[in-house]
């Protein structure tokens, strides 16, 4: 029944999304003005391409969906492999408790966990030193070094792993106890690199993170199932993520020269010609920026670690008779990175104006009710798909003209940061403990 109601949905949001298109184009036809009718074509295109890129994604999503149920009712489940689940942590002392005991009950019985302490100031250290314990099959080890950052601190796990899968965990994370098991499963294709879960907002306390679990549902977690359809992903993300230790070792490990770590060892991956996979009912839970300032600051590191990790792979983007999946994926994150961003603003930007001036106000309201079906429809699809609130669809309504602007202002901002090459912190976020 599930699928059925996803499918009559996907339906009806390409007829929605043909209706609104013809009526938008028809009433910018009518413009005379030669200089709003090039901002129309550019708009077309631009728009063209979202709603290309955003239904390509969602029936990848549904037809990788689709897919998967067919196998689950014959899944049997392989404990051969030995995952060692790595933790780095600094002054997480407010939730590396529930992080370790999330993995401790665990359902994939051959695991070894390290939580490795990048310099802690706080008592990170001694709280995980009480999780300490050494069994057949299972084991707990808590590891110190001195502060080297995020990927220092996954080397260092993975170089005293005993594992031959590596799976990372953010010590800010908390895992639904079949998360590795449903993972392992992936290994057992060869071609299969890393593969990455699902990751759901934890503190779901006000507007700022409930448009950000919303979010996550819609614009990453659909994302990466889309992706997965084509064994694309293009970004393992922190909290959750699994990785074959040998490919690792082959690509170098992670860097740090880079501030979306994640991002590119994954991009190594791709640029290796491994294939990269996505399991939805692998969970973690994450606790999201509570307040406006902290969330542009996640924001401004992202972005600029991910132009980094472009710049770093740039090599990619020209050569795609060489490796088809890396020059796409590299597209695709130029365009998500970049034109996106300033192309919706300056597309919203322009829309008022020429509203404005033409007086076709109606106008406003065929752009805003374009996205927001889109988004509604994409939020009605995503919760029937995880579960996740009902309530989180009202959200959908304001998402597009308000939290994503918000999101493309801080993106733009960093993009000049990075192109003029400013000096700029981790912008380690202040955690509450709301895990």
């Amino acid at each position: 029944m599930r699928t059925l109601v996803i499918i009559l949905l996907g339906v009806l949001l390409v007829m929605g999304m043909g209706y609104l298109l013809l009526n938008f184009y028809n009433t910018f036809y009518a413009v005379e003005n030669y200089f709003v009718k090039a901002g129309i074509i550019v708009i077309f295109i631009f728009t063209l391409l979202v709603v290309l890129r955003y239904m390509s994604l969602l029936f990848f999503s549904i037809f990788k969906i689709l897919f998967q149920n067919d196998n689950i009712a014959n899944r049997t489940f392989k404990t051969e492999h030995k995952v060692t689940v790595i933790v780095p942590a600094y002054n997480e002392e407010k939730t590396i408790a529930t992080t370790i005991e999330s993995i401790k009950a665990q359902t994939y019985p051959n695991l070894e966990i390290l939580v490795v302490d990048d310099g802690s100031s706080d008592q990170t250290y001694a709280q995980a030193k009480l999780y300490e314990f050494e069994e057949t099959y299972r084991s707990l080890r808590v590891l110190r070094k001195t502060n080297g950052g995020k990927a220092s601190a996954i080397n260092y796990g993975i170089h005293r792993s005993q594992g031959d899968l590596i799976m990372v965990v953010d010590a800010d994370s908390r895992l639904e106890k079949d998360a590795v098991m449903l993972m392992v499963q992936y290994f057992y294709n060869p071609e299969i690199a890393a593969v990455a879960g699902s990751v759901y907002v934890s503190n779901q306390n006000n507007i700022w993170t409930k448009l950000q679990a919303l979010e996550y549902i819609e614009g990453l977690n659909m994302v990466r199932n889309g992706q997965a359809f084509l064994k694309m992903v293009n970004i393992i993300p922190g909290p959750i993520g699994m990785f074959r230790k040998t490919a690792l070792y082959k690509v170098g490990l992670y860097d740090n020269d880079t501030f979306a770590e994640d991002c590119d060892v994954t991009l190594k991956l791709i640029s290796g010609g491994y294939k990269v996979d996505f399991e939805s009912d692998a969970v973690a839970y994450t606790e999201a920026p509570e307040n406006l300032l902290d969330l542009i600051k996640q924001r401004y590191r992202w972005t600029r670690g991910i132009l980094q990790a472009i710049k770093k792979h740039k090599w990619m983007m020209v050569r795609p008779t060489f490796n088809p999946a890396a020059f796409m994926t590299m597209w695709y994150m130029l365009f998500e990175a970049v034109l996106w961003p300033f192309m919706d603003v300056w597309a919203n930007i322009f829309v008022l104006y020429t509203a404005i001036v033409s007086g076709f106000t109606i106008l406003i309201v065929y752009w805003w009710s374009m996205f927001t079906i889109i988004d509604v429809a994409g939020a009605l699809f995503c919760i029937l798909v995880t579960g996740e609130k009902l309530s989180l669809v009202w959200y959908a309504i304001f998402y597009r003209l308000f939290f994503i602007q918000i999101i493309n202002l801080a993106k733009i901002f960093s993009t000049f940061e990075e192109w003029f090459n400013l000096k700029m912190s981790w912008g380690k976020l202040e955690r509450k403990g709301h895990l």
